[in-house]
Protein backbone atom coordinates (compact mmCIF):
# COMPACT_ATOMS: atom_id res chain seq x y z
CA UNK A 1 0.00 0.00 0.00
CA UNK A 2 2.39 2.55 0.77
CA UNK A 3 4.65 1.87 -2.44
CA UNK A 4 1.67 2.63 -4.34
CA UNK A 5 0.96 5.64 -2.24
CA UNK A 6 4.27 6.92 -2.89
CA UNK A 7 4.21 6.04 -6.87
CA UNK A 8 1.40 8.19 -7.14
CA UNK A 9 2.57 11.00 -5.25
CA UNK A 10 5.18 10.90 -7.65
CA UNK A 11 3.32 11.29 -10.74
CA UNK A 12 1.30 13.21 -9.66
CA UNK A 13 4.34 15.48 -8.94
CA UNK A 14 6.09 15.17 -12.39
CA UNK A 15 2.54 16.58 -13.68
CA UNK A 16 2.97 19.29 -12.02
CA UNK A 17 7.00 20.03 -12.58
CA UNK A 18 6.06 19.34 -16.76
CA UNK A 19 3.37 22.01 -16.35
CA UNK A 20 5.70 24.55 -14.79
CA UNK A 21 8.34 24.53 -16.96
CA UNK A 22 5.72 24.68 -20.00
CA UNK A 23 4.25 27.59 -17.64
CA UNK A 24 8.19 29.22 -17.60
CA UNK A 25 8.78 28.21 -21.36
CA UNK A 26 5.39 30.42 -22.35
CA UNK A 27 6.47 33.04 -19.62
CA UNK A 28 10.33 33.74 -21.26
CA UNK A 29 8.62 33.84 -24.76
CA UNK A 30 6.60 36.52 -24.16
CA UNK A 31 9.21 38.31 -22.37
CA UNK A 32 11.96 37.52 -25.39
CA UNK A 33 9.03 39.14 -27.76
CA UNK A 34 9.42 35.33 -29.63
CA UNK A 35 6.43 33.77 -31.79
CA UNK A 36 6.21 30.20 -31.48
CA UNK A 37 6.07 30.29 -35.78
CA UNK A 38 8.97 31.19 -35.22
CA UNK A 39 12.41 28.89 -35.99
CA UNK A 40 15.88 28.68 -35.86
CA UNK A 41 17.88 28.65 -39.27
CA UNK A 42 20.38 26.09 -37.54
CA UNK A 43 17.41 23.99 -35.94
CA UNK A 44 16.01 23.82 -39.13
CA UNK A 45 19.06 22.62 -41.06
CA UNK A 46 19.61 19.81 -38.32
CA UNK A 47 15.74 18.60 -39.04
CA UNK A 48 16.73 18.13 -42.99
CA UNK A 49 19.48 16.50 -42.00
CA UNK A 50 18.09 14.38 -39.34
CA UNK A 51 15.22 13.80 -42.45
CA UNK A 52 18.06 12.56 -44.90
CA UNK A 53 19.64 10.32 -42.41
CA UNK A 54 16.33 8.87 -41.32
CA UNK A 55 15.87 7.82 -44.88
CA UNK A 56 19.74 6.30 -45.05
CA UNK A 57 18.76 4.55 -41.54
CA UNK A 58 14.79 3.36 -43.31
CA UNK A 59 17.02 2.28 -46.45
CA UNK A 60 19.83 0.18 -44.97
CA UNK A 61 17.66 -1.42 -42.06
CA UNK A 62 15.40 -2.69 -45.16
CA UNK A 63 18.54 -3.98 -47.46
CA UNK A 64 19.43 -5.94 -44.32
CA UNK A 65 16.33 -7.28 -43.79
CA UNK A 66 16.06 -8.47 -47.52
CA UNK A 67 19.24 -10.08 -47.25
CA UNK A 68 19.18 -11.82 -44.25
CA UNK A 69 15.49 -13.38 -44.22
CA UNK A 70 15.70 -13.92 -48.00
CA UNK A 71 12.70 -12.58 -50.28
CA UNK A 72 9.19 -14.41 -48.74
CA UNK A 73 10.99 -17.84 -47.19
CA UNK A 74 8.48 -19.80 -49.74
CA UNK A 75 11.45 -21.82 -50.76
CA UNK A 76 11.47 -23.98 -54.05
CA UNK A 77 8.34 -24.48 -56.14
CA UNK A 78 7.29 -27.70 -56.53
CA UNK A 79 4.98 -27.45 -59.26
CA UNK A 80 5.27 -27.08 -62.98
CA UNK A 81 3.17 -23.59 -63.07
CA UNK A 82 4.53 -23.02 -59.60
CA UNK A 83 7.84 -21.24 -61.59
CA UNK A 84 5.75 -18.70 -63.67
CA UNK A 85 4.14 -17.82 -60.46
CA UNK A 86 7.23 -17.23 -58.35
CA UNK A 87 8.28 -15.47 -61.49
CA UNK A 88 5.11 -13.08 -61.44
CA UNK A 89 4.89 -12.67 -57.64
CA UNK A 90 9.14 -11.68 -58.07
CA UNK A 91 8.03 -9.10 -60.70
CA UNK A 92 5.60 -7.45 -58.75
CA UNK A 93 8.20 -7.06 -55.53
CA UNK A 94 10.26 -5.93 -58.00
CA UNK A 95 8.30 -2.67 -58.64
CA UNK A 96 6.90 -2.22 -55.07
CA UNK A 97 10.40 -2.42 -54.05
CA UNK A 98 11.40 0.40 -56.92
CA UNK A 99 8.45 3.03 -56.29
CA UNK A 100 9.30 2.27 -52.49
CA UNK A 101 12.93 3.24 -53.07
CA UNK A 102 12.14 6.22 -55.54
CA UNK A 103 9.16 7.55 -53.83
CA UNK A 104 10.99 7.38 -50.12
CA UNK A 105 14.04 9.26 -51.41
CA UNK A 106 12.41 11.89 -53.24
CA UNK A 107 10.41 13.13 -49.94
CA UNK A 108 13.37 12.58 -47.80
CA UNK A 109 15.75 14.36 -50.36
CA UNK A 110 12.70 17.41 -50.98
CA UNK A 111 12.57 17.63 -47.29
CA UNK A 112 16.11 18.21 -46.79
CA UNK A 113 16.76 20.08 -49.45
CA UNK A 114 14.30 22.81 -49.69
CA UNK A 115 14.25 23.83 -45.76
CA UNK A 116 12.69 27.00 -44.62
CA UNK A 117 14.82 29.59 -44.53
CA UNK A 118 14.28 33.26 -43.44
CA UNK A 119 13.70 35.82 -45.64
CA UNK A 120 13.04 33.06 -48.51
CA UNK A 121 9.38 33.00 -49.56
CA UNK A 122 7.95 29.35 -50.63
CA UNK A 123 7.61 29.13 -54.40
CA UNK A 124 3.92 28.16 -55.08
CA UNK A 125 3.48 25.83 -57.80
CA UNK A 126 -0.35 25.12 -58.44
CA UNK A 127 -0.27 22.90 -61.25
CA UNK A 128 1.59 21.10 -64.44
CA UNK A 129 -0.38 18.90 -66.87
CA UNK A 130 2.79 17.07 -68.00
CA UNK A 131 3.61 16.02 -64.24
CA UNK A 132 -0.22 14.99 -63.89
CA UNK A 133 -0.12 13.35 -66.93
CA UNK A 134 2.93 11.28 -66.17
CA UNK A 135 1.61 10.21 -62.67
CA UNK A 136 -1.45 9.12 -64.04
CA UNK A 137 -0.58 7.30 -67.31
CA UNK A 138 3.06 5.37 -66.15
CA UNK A 139 0.95 3.47 -62.85
CA UNK A 140 -1.73 3.09 -65.20
CA UNK A 141 0.52 1.10 -67.63
CA UNK A 142 2.69 -0.55 -64.69
CA UNK A 143 -0.72 -1.82 -63.38
CA UNK A 144 -2.17 -2.74 -66.82
CA UNK A 145 1.52 -5.08 -67.12
CA UNK A 146 0.86 -6.37 -63.87
CA UNK A 147 -3.11 -7.53 -63.84
CA UNK A 148 -2.77 -9.03 -67.57
CA UNK A 149 0.35 -11.17 -66.68
CA UNK A 150 -1.82 -11.86 -63.50
CA UNK A 151 -4.87 -12.66 -65.37
CA UNK A 152 -2.79 -15.11 -68.06
CA UNK A 153 -1.32 -17.16 -65.11
CA UNK A 154 -4.58 -17.18 -63.16
CA UNK A 155 -6.35 -18.77 -66.38
CA UNK A 156 -3.81 -21.14 -67.05
CA UNK A 157 -3.98 -22.45 -63.62
CA UNK A 158 -7.88 -22.37 -63.69
CA UNK A 159 -8.05 -23.83 -67.89
CA UNK A 160 -9.64 -27.50 -68.43
CA UNK A 161 -6.88 -30.07 -67.42
CA UNK A 162 -6.05 -32.59 -69.94
CA UNK A 163 -8.59 -35.56 -70.41
CA UNK A 164 -5.80 -37.82 -69.20
CA UNK A 165 -5.35 -36.22 -65.95
CA UNK A 166 -6.46 -37.82 -62.61
CA UNK A 167 -9.60 -36.65 -61.04
CA UNK A 168 -9.47 -36.10 -57.04
CA UNK A 169 -12.53 -34.31 -54.72
CA UNK A 170 -11.39 -33.02 -51.53
CA UNK A 171 -13.77 -32.31 -49.46
CA UNK A 172 -13.29 -30.02 -45.80
CA UNK A 173 -15.15 -30.16 -43.07
CA UNK A 174 -14.22 -28.82 -39.20
CA UNK A 175 -11.37 -29.67 -39.29
CA UNK A 176 -10.27 -32.07 -41.34
CA UNK A 177 -9.82 -33.08 -45.10
CA UNK A 178 -11.17 -36.20 -47.39
CA UNK A 179 -9.65 -37.12 -50.04
CA UNK A 180 -11.97 -38.93 -53.08
CA UNK A 181 -9.82 -40.01 -55.91
CA UNK A 182 -11.71 -41.19 -58.88
CA UNK A 183 -11.64 -45.20 -59.37
CA UNK A 184 -10.35 -46.68 -62.72
CA UNK A 185 -12.68 -44.83 -64.98
CA UNK A 186 -11.39 -42.09 -63.80
CA UNK A 187 -14.58 -40.71 -63.01
CA UNK A 188 -16.09 -39.26 -59.33
CA UNK A 189 -19.60 -40.73 -58.34
CA UNK A 190 -21.87 -38.29 -58.28
CA UNK A 191 -22.95 -36.79 -54.80
CA UNK A 192 -26.09 -35.23 -53.12
CA UNK A 193 -26.14 -33.19 -49.36
CA UNK A 194 -29.22 -35.40 -48.51
CA UNK A 195 -27.80 -38.34 -48.64
CA UNK A 196 -25.23 -37.66 -45.96
CA UNK A 197 -24.83 -39.71 -43.26
CA UNK A 198 -22.30 -40.74 -40.60
CA UNK A 199 -21.42 -43.76 -42.67
CA UNK A 200 -21.68 -41.83 -46.20
CA UNK A 201 -20.31 -38.60 -45.06
CA UNK A 202 -19.85 -37.64 -48.88
CA UNK A 203 -23.42 -37.70 -49.58
CA UNK A 204 -22.50 -40.36 -52.34
CA UNK A 205 -25.39 -41.46 -54.94
CA UNK A 206 -25.84 -44.87 -55.27
CA UNK A 207 -29.11 -47.32 -55.12
CA UNK A 208 -28.30 -48.61 -51.53
CA UNK A 209 -27.42 -44.88 -50.40
CA UNK A 210 -30.74 -43.58 -51.24
CA UNK A 211 -32.84 -46.13 -49.69
CA UNK A 212 -30.94 -46.00 -46.67
CA UNK A 213 -31.43 -42.54 -46.12
CA UNK A 214 -35.15 -43.14 -46.94
CA UNK A 215 -35.00 -45.56 -43.89
CA UNK A 216 -32.78 -43.84 -41.28
CA UNK A 217 -35.10 -40.64 -42.72
CA UNK A 218 -38.10 -42.25 -41.56
CA UNK A 219 -37.61 -44.67 -39.21
CA UNK A 220 -33.82 -43.06 -37.24
CA UNK A 221 -33.69 -42.92 -33.74
CA UNK A 222 -34.86 -39.15 -34.59
CA UNK A 223 -36.35 -39.53 -38.04
CA UNK A 224 -40.24 -38.77 -38.77
CA UNK A 225 -42.08 -41.94 -36.91
CA UNK A 226 -40.35 -41.26 -33.92
CA UNK A 227 -40.75 -37.61 -33.92
CA UNK A 228 -44.78 -38.09 -35.19
CA UNK A 229 -45.25 -40.41 -32.21
CA UNK A 230 -43.58 -37.95 -29.97
CA UNK A 231 -45.81 -35.30 -30.84
CA UNK A 232 -49.50 -37.50 -30.78
CA UNK A 233 -48.43 -38.89 -27.35
CA UNK A 234 -51.16 -37.02 -25.26
CA UNK A 235 -48.79 -38.44 -21.81
CA UNK A 236 -45.91 -36.83 -22.83
CA UNK A 237 -45.24 -33.33 -21.45
CA UNK A 238 -43.38 -30.70 -23.54
CA UNK A 239 -42.52 -26.75 -23.30
CA UNK A 240 -44.15 -24.83 -25.69
CA UNK A 241 -40.73 -24.13 -27.26
CA UNK A 242 -39.65 -27.63 -27.41
CA UNK A 243 -42.77 -28.65 -29.18
CA UNK A 244 -42.08 -25.65 -31.49
CA UNK A 245 -38.79 -27.03 -32.28
CA UNK A 246 -39.66 -30.48 -32.91
CA UNK A 247 -42.42 -29.17 -35.32
CA UNK A 248 -39.72 -27.57 -37.50
CA UNK A 249 -37.65 -30.41 -37.35
CA UNK A 250 -40.44 -32.85 -38.51
CA UNK A 251 -41.72 -30.15 -41.18
CA UNK A 252 -38.17 -30.14 -42.38
CA UNK A 253 -37.52 -33.97 -42.71
CA UNK A 254 -41.08 -33.98 -44.60
CA UNK A 255 -39.76 -31.92 -47.30
CA UNK A 256 -36.20 -33.61 -47.31
CA UNK A 257 -37.90 -37.29 -47.49
CA UNK A 258 -40.46 -36.03 -50.55
CA UNK A 259 -37.35 -35.49 -52.15
CA UNK A 260 -35.62 -38.25 -51.71
CA UNK A 261 -37.72 -40.29 -53.00
CA UNK A 262 -38.06 -38.02 -55.85
CA UNK A 263 -34.68 -39.10 -56.02
CA UNK A 264 -35.03 -42.86 -56.16
CA UNK A 265 -37.70 -42.76 -58.28
CA UNK A 266 -35.51 -40.67 -60.86
CA UNK A 267 -32.46 -42.90 -60.49
CA UNK A 268 -30.25 -44.84 -62.65
CA UNK A 269 -28.53 -47.80 -61.04
CA UNK A 270 -26.04 -47.27 -64.11
CA UNK A 271 -24.53 -44.28 -62.30
CA UNK A 272 -23.83 -46.37 -59.27
CA UNK A 273 -20.72 -47.62 -60.92
CA UNK A 274 -18.79 -44.21 -60.98
CA UNK A 275 -19.21 -44.14 -57.13
CA UNK A 276 -18.34 -47.98 -56.64
CA UNK A 277 -14.61 -47.60 -57.58
CA UNK A 278 -14.25 -44.24 -55.64
CA UNK A 279 -11.33 -44.53 -53.09
CA UNK A 280 -11.78 -42.33 -50.05
CA UNK A 281 -8.41 -41.46 -47.99
CA UNK A 282 -8.07 -39.66 -45.23
CA UNK A 283 -4.80 -38.32 -43.33
CA UNK A 284 -2.53 -38.14 -45.86
CA UNK A 285 -2.88 -37.47 -49.58
CA UNK A 286 -1.00 -39.45 -52.26
CA UNK A 287 0.12 -37.71 -55.61
CA UNK A 288 2.62 -39.28 -58.75
CA UNK A 289 5.42 -36.92 -59.85
CA UNK A 290 4.80 -35.07 -63.66
CA UNK A 291 1.54 -36.36 -63.78
CA UNK A 292 -1.56 -33.43 -64.26
CA UNK A 293 -4.60 -33.43 -61.53
CA UNK A 294 -7.72 -31.93 -61.40
CA UNK A 295 -8.87 -31.10 -58.21
CA UNK A 296 -12.49 -30.30 -57.18
CA UNK A 297 -13.68 -28.91 -53.69
CA UNK A 298 -16.50 -29.05 -51.65
CA UNK A 299 -17.38 -27.80 -47.90
CA UNK A 300 -19.51 -29.51 -45.27
CA UNK A 301 -20.47 -25.97 -43.17
CA UNK A 302 -18.56 -23.06 -43.52
CA UNK A 303 -15.89 -21.93 -45.63
CA UNK A 304 -12.63 -22.78 -45.66
CA UNK A 305 -9.41 -22.36 -48.50
CA UNK A 306 -7.48 -25.18 -49.96
CA UNK A 307 -3.96 -24.22 -49.70
CA UNK A 308 -0.76 -25.87 -50.90
CA UNK A 309 1.89 -23.64 -49.94
CA UNK A 310 4.41 -25.38 -51.89
CA UNK A 311 2.84 -25.95 -55.13
CA UNK A 312 1.48 -22.07 -55.05
CA UNK A 313 -1.87 -23.03 -55.57
CA UNK A 314 -4.95 -22.04 -53.51
CA UNK A 315 -8.79 -22.49 -53.89
CA UNK A 316 -11.96 -21.34 -51.75
CA UNK A 317 -13.96 -24.12 -50.93
CA UNK A 318 -17.83 -23.25 -50.12
CA UNK A 319 -20.92 -25.10 -48.97
CA UNK A 320 -23.27 -25.71 -51.59
CA UNK A 321 -20.97 -24.74 -54.76
CA UNK A 322 -17.96 -26.68 -56.18
CA UNK A 323 -15.14 -25.02 -56.98
CA UNK A 324 -11.35 -26.49 -58.85
CA UNK A 325 -8.33 -25.64 -60.28
CA UNK A 326 -5.27 -28.46 -61.69
CA UNK A 327 -1.82 -28.86 -60.89
CA UNK A 328 1.41 -30.86 -61.48
CA UNK A 329 3.68 -32.05 -59.06
CA UNK A 330 7.15 -31.71 -60.96
CA UNK A 331 9.02 -32.86 -57.03
CA UNK A 332 9.40 -36.03 -55.31
CA UNK A 333 9.21 -35.85 -51.24
CA UNK A 334 12.01 -37.31 -51.35
CA UNK A 335 13.64 -35.10 -53.69
CA UNK A 336 12.66 -32.05 -51.93
CA UNK A 337 14.10 -33.13 -48.70
CA UNK A 338 16.86 -33.82 -50.50
CA UNK A 339 17.16 -30.38 -51.56
CA UNK A 340 16.16 -28.91 -48.36
CA UNK A 341 18.64 -31.14 -46.61
CA UNK A 342 16.03 -31.92 -44.52
CA UNK A 343 14.89 -36.03 -43.83
CA UNK A 344 11.53 -35.09 -41.94
CA UNK A 345 9.94 -32.53 -44.16
CA UNK A 346 6.20 -33.28 -45.61
CA UNK A 347 4.26 -31.34 -48.68
CA UNK A 348 1.16 -30.30 -47.17
CA UNK A 349 -2.53 -28.97 -47.29
CA UNK A 350 -3.79 -26.67 -45.10
CA UNK A 351 -6.95 -24.10 -44.37
CA UNK A 352 -6.38 -20.69 -45.41
CA UNK A 353 -9.65 -19.36 -43.70
CA UNK A 354 -10.17 -18.92 -40.16
CA UNK A 355 -12.75 -22.00 -39.76
CA UNK A 356 -13.40 -21.77 -36.46
CA UNK A 357 -11.21 -22.77 -33.11
CA UNK A 358 -9.53 -25.85 -34.22
CA UNK A 359 -8.81 -23.83 -37.19
CA UNK A 360 -4.69 -24.01 -36.76
CA UNK A 361 -4.88 -28.28 -37.23
CA UNK A 362 -7.04 -28.69 -40.41
CA UNK A 363 -4.25 -30.34 -42.40
CA UNK A 364 -3.43 -33.01 -44.40
CA UNK A 365 0.27 -34.32 -44.89
CA UNK A 366 0.62 -34.94 -48.82
CA UNK A 367 3.16 -37.39 -50.53
CA UNK A 368 4.62 -36.92 -54.03
CA UNK A 369 5.88 -40.46 -55.11
CA UNK A 370 7.88 -41.83 -58.16
CA UNK A 371 4.89 -43.20 -60.70
CA UNK A 372 6.63 -46.78 -59.65
CA UNK A 373 5.65 -46.25 -56.66
CA UNK A 374 2.70 -43.93 -57.18
CA UNK A 375 1.25 -46.84 -58.97
CA UNK A 376 1.99 -49.84 -56.27
CA UNK A 377 0.30 -47.94 -53.88
CA UNK A 378 -3.38 -46.74 -56.41
CA UNK A 379 -3.56 -51.05 -57.21
CA UNK A 380 -3.09 -51.65 -53.15
CA UNK A 381 -5.96 -49.30 -52.90
CA UNK A 382 -7.99 -50.65 -55.44
CA UNK A 383 -9.78 -52.93 -53.01
CA UNK A 384 -9.93 -50.32 -50.61
CA UNK A 385 -13.09 -48.28 -53.19
CA UNK A 386 -16.25 -47.15 -51.91
CA UNK A 387 -18.20 -49.96 -52.76
CA UNK A 388 -16.30 -52.92 -50.98
CA UNK A 389 -15.46 -50.27 -47.40
CA UNK A 390 -18.05 -47.68 -47.26
CA UNK A 391 -20.78 -48.89 -49.09
CA UNK A 392 -22.31 -51.64 -46.30
CA UNK A 393 -21.84 -49.22 -43.75
CA UNK A 394 -24.60 -46.87 -45.59
CA UNK A 395 -27.12 -49.70 -43.98
CA UNK A 396 -28.71 -48.20 -41.72
CA UNK A 397 -27.59 -50.95 -39.19
CA UNK A 398 -27.77 -48.22 -35.93
CA UNK A 399 -31.57 -48.55 -36.28
CA UNK A 400 -33.33 -51.55 -34.57
CA UNK A 401 -34.99 -54.06 -36.92
CA UNK A 402 -33.43 -52.28 -39.84
CA UNK A 403 -33.36 -54.00 -43.44
CA UNK A 404 -29.62 -54.07 -44.56
CA UNK A 405 -29.25 -52.55 -48.29
CA UNK A 406 -25.98 -52.60 -49.58
CA UNK A 407 -25.00 -51.56 -52.90
CA UNK A 408 -23.57 -55.09 -53.12
CA UNK A 409 -27.10 -56.03 -53.03
CA UNK A 410 -28.15 -54.01 -54.99
CA UNK A 411 -25.65 -54.99 -57.87
CA UNK A 412 -26.77 -58.23 -57.43
CA UNK A 413 -30.47 -57.53 -57.74
CA UNK A 414 -29.71 -55.77 -60.98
Amino acid sequence: MGSKLIAIVVIVLGVIAIAQLVRMYELSSKLSKKCESDFNSRDNNMNGKLLFGFMLFQFIGFIYLMLKYGWTGRGESASVHGDTYDWLLNLNLWIVIGVFFITNFLLFWFGSKYVKKPGVPAYFYSHDNKLELIWTVVPAIVLAVIIILGLRTWNDITDDADKDSINIELFSKQFDWTARYAGEDNLLGKFDYKLTTDANELGLITAATIDSAIYNMENGVSGIKTLEKKLNDAQLMMAPDDREAMVTDLSRKQRLIRLLYQMREKHDNKIDAMAHDDIIQKDTLFLCVDKEYEFTFRAKDVIHSAYFPHFRAQMNTVPGLTTRFKFTPDITTAEMRTKMNNPKFSYVLMCNKICGGAHYKMKMIIVVLPKKEYDKWMDAKKADNFLSKFAPASAPAAVEEAPVLTDSTVVAGN
